[in-house]
């Protein structure tokens, strides 16, 4: 892949990002769907593309810590605790924090935590760093679908159009793994 096809498709998301649109994007282990997670428009759009349901909330990905401070409750978080996600960071793992009260319902659906990873995959750290906040990260499926793993099943299952940051998926076999900070319970396994 040519790196103007890539760049070209990047500068593409970002725009469609601040129009508060979807994008798809490669992640490490398969391509995700994405919106700018303070948008209540994105998020519906998302919810109803993916035929989901607001109570599950939503991964945030984000390029660095700094990028998700806002929506964690660090006074909720020992020193210990923050320190064990940074030693996992960036990577393939995902924890469930305390969230900020500023967050809003649709991330973190029924629940007080809310989920955030900092990405090593080039494409995330790019697409982050310039849109200057983390996206939301959810698999490129519809729900209780398989998720896609290559540009190819991300243009069939959403349309030739569909917004998608050109780039190759990571080396993982699985989806990140879920830890619960507060009590270190593992929600999902690799």
């Amino acid at each position: 892949m040519s790196k103007n096809i890539h760049f070209d498709s990047l500068v593409y998301c970002i725009q469609k990002l601040y129009l508060k649109k979807i994008i798809a994007y490669p992640t490490e282990s398969m391509f995700g769907l994405g919106c700018n997670p303070d948008s209540k428009i994105a998020v519906e759009n998302l919810l109803n593309l993916k035929k989901r349901t607001v109570d599950k909330g939503f991964i945030l990905v984000a390029a660095h810590f700094n990028q998700i401070k806002k929506y964690i409750d660090e006074t909720q978080i020992s020193v210990q605790q923050k320190k064990n996600m940074l030693n996992h960071w960036p990577g393939p793992f995902t924890f469930l924090v305390p969230s900020s009260s500023s967050v809003p319902y649709w991330l973190t659906g029924k629940f007080n935590t809310i989920a955030v990873r900092i990405s090593n995959h080039l494409s995330i750290i790019k697409l982050c760093t310039i849109f200057g906040k983390p996206i939301i990260s959810t698999s490129a499926n519809f729900t209780n679908m398989s998720p896609c793993r290559t540009r190819e099943s991300v243009l069939e299952n959403f349309g030739k159009n569909f917004p998608l940051l050109h780039g190759d998926i990571g080396e993982e076999k699985n989806p990140s793994k879920i830890i619960n900070i507060i009590n270190g319970k593992l929600i999902r396994y690799a």
